[in-house]
C-alpha cells in the first residue's frame, strides 16, 4: 500500500486494515460521546448502541456517499438538563423525539426547495471562517480535557503534561513518518503509545485496569422509554438551530476533505434525515440526541481514508461494546492527557480545512463585503459572545454561522439593488 494514498469513500479495505482503521474511528469518538450519558446520569452503554445502529442507518440513508459518524449530541445539554431537573429523564427524551421529526420535516423542506440558497446566506467568505471555528472553538475544549489548564487554582500536573506530549508527538510525527500499514492508522498508535505512558506515570493504574477488566462480560443497555410534556418540548425545541447550523458546517468541511459535494450529492436533505432518524429513534429507548462527529472528521483528514466501511465497521464496534462490559470499561480508562493530545491535533485540522476553503475559492479580501463577513464570522465565533434564546444558549460557532447567515442575506440584496459603494 502506497504510503498516504487516497482511500475514497467508496472504497473497500483490507480486512488487515480495516479492524484497526475501525479502532481508530472508535477511540476518536468514544470520550466525547460517553460524556453525554455521563452528564446526564445514565449509563452510556445505551448511547453506544444506538450511537452505532444510528451510524449505519446515516450510511444507509445517504447511499454510502457521506462518510459520517455519528456522536452524542452536546447541543442539548443546557435545556436537557434543565428538563431533567425539573420534571425526569423522560420527558427529555420526549423533546430530542420532537427535535428529530423537526430535523426530518426541515429535511423535506431542504429537498422540495433546494439546497442553492446556501450559496447565497454562505458564500465561501463566510463559509470558511465558520468550518474553521468547528475546530478552533474547541481548542479550549482539548486543553482543559489533557489538564493543560489550571482549574480552582490546582497546578498542572507534570505528568498530565508527559503523557500529553508523548500521544501528540506521536501523532504528528507519526503523521509525518510513518510508511505503509502504520501510515493509516497514526491516530491509534498515538492512543496506545499515549495509554503506554499513561500507565508508567501511573496516570492511569493498574489496579483501574484489572477492575475494567473484571468487569461483567455482557450486559444489557439500561432502556427508557419517553414521556411528553408540551413545556418540556418547547423548551428544548430551539436546539434544532444548532443542530441544523452545525450539520451544515460538518457536511460542507467533509466535502473539501473527501474534494466531493456531499451537499448535492447524496444531498443535505438526506444527510439531515439520517441525523433526524437517529436523534428521534435514541429518544424512543432513552439515549441521547446524535450528531455528525467533527474528531472523526479530523481523523479522516489526517489518515485520508474516507471509507464508509471503516465508519460502518467503527459502527458495529460500538453496538458490540455496548453489551461486552470490559471493552466499555478499559476504553474508558483512557486519560484526559491522552484525548487532550488527540483533540490538539485533530481540531487543529478541522480549522486549518477552513483556511483551506478560503483558499481554494480564491476569496478577494479587497472586496468589502468578503473582508467584513470573514472578520465578523471569527471575532463571533471566538469572543465568547453569546445570544440567549428561552434556555438555549447561541454561541461560538452557531452564533458565527447564523450571524453570517444575516449578514450575507443582507449584503446580497444591497448588490441585487446596486445600493453598494463597490457598485
Amino acid at each position: 500500500m502506497e504510503n498516504k494514498r487516497i482511500i475514497q469513500v467508496e472504497e473497500k479495505v483490507e480486512p488487515k486494515l480495516l479492524v484497526p482503521l475501525s479502532i481508530q474511528h472508535m477511540f476518536a469518538m468514544f470520550g466525547a460521546t460517553v460524556m453525554v450519558p455521563i452528564l446526564f446520569n445514565i449509563n452510556p452503554a445505551v448511547v453506544l448502541l444506538m450511537n452505532g445502529i444510528g451510524t449505519l442507518l446515516f450510511i444507509l440513508i445517504t447511499k454510502g456517499k457521506a462518510p459520517a459518524y455519528l456522536g452524542s449530541s452536546f447541543a442539548f445539554l443546557g435545556p436537557a438538563g434543565i428538563v431533567i431537573t425539573t420534571w425526569g429523564y423522560p420527558y427529555a427524551l420526549g423533546g430530542f423525539i420532537a427535535v428529530g421529526i423537526a430535523i426530518c420535516v426541515l429535511s423535506f423542506i431542504i429537498y422540495k426547495f433546494g439546497v442553492k440558497w446556501i450559496d447565497v446566506v454562505l458564500p465561501p467568505a463566510a463559509m470558511g471562517p465558520v468550518v474553521a471555528l468547528i475546530g478552533l472553538e474547541l481548542a479550549k475544549t482539548a486543553a482543559e480535557k489533557a489538564g493543560l489548564i489550571p482549574q480552582d487554582k490546582i497546578p498542572i500536573d507534570s505528568k498530565n503534561v508527559l503523557v500529553f506530549l508523548v500521544t501528540l508527538a506521536v501523532a504528528v510525527f507519526g503523521n509525518v513518518l510513518f510508511r505503509k500499514f502504520f501510515a493509516v492508522i497514526p491516530i491509534l498508535v498515538a492512543i496506545i503509545a499515549g495509554y503506554i505512558a499513561a500507565l508508567f506515570t501511573k496516570v492511569v493504574t493498574i489496579s483501574e485496569v484489572s477492575q475494567a477488566l473484571h468487569t461483567q462480560l455482557f450486559k444489557m443497555p439500561n432502556f427508557q422509554l419517553p414521556r411528553f410534556k408540551l413545556e418540556a418540548i418547547i423548551m428544548i425545541f430551539p436546539v434544532i438551530l444548532v443542530i441544523a447550523s452545525e450539520h451544515i458546517g460538518h457536511q460542507i468541511v467533509t466535502s473539501k476533505i473527501v474534494e466531493r459535494d456531499l451537499i448535492k450529492n447524496p444531498g443535505l436533505h438526506r444527510s439531515l434525515l439520517a441525523d433526524g432518524i437517529s436523534t428521534m429513534l435514541s429518544g424512543f429507548v432513552g439515549s441521547v440526541p446524535t450528531t455528525t462527529y467533527g474528531e472523526n472528521i479530523g481523523v479522516m483528514a489526517m489518515t485520508k481514508v474516507y471509507s464508509v466501511q471503516v465508519i460502518a465497521g467503527a459502527a458495529i464496534l460500538s453496538i458490540l461494546s455496548s453489551f461486552i462490559g470490559p471493552v466499555a470499561a478499559l476504553i474508558q480508562t483512557i486519560p484526559g492527557p491522552v484525548i487532550g493530545g488527540i483533540s490538539f491535533l485533530l481540531y487543529g485540522t478541522i480549522g486549518a480545512s477552513g483556511i483551506r476553503l478560503l483558499v481554494d475559492a480564491q476569496v478577494d479580501y479587497s472586496r468589502s463585503r468578503n473582508l467584513v463577513l470573514t472578520s465578523v464570522i471569527f471575532v463571533t465565533g471566538l469572543s465568547g459572545v453569546a445570544l440567549q434564546l428561552g434556555k438555549v444558549t447561541l454561541q461560538g460557532m452557531v452564533l458565527g454561522c447564523i450571524v453570517g447567515m444575516v449578514l450575507s442575506l443582507f449584503f446580497y440584496f444591497l448588490e441585487k439593488f446596486h445600493l453598494t459603494n463597490e457598485q
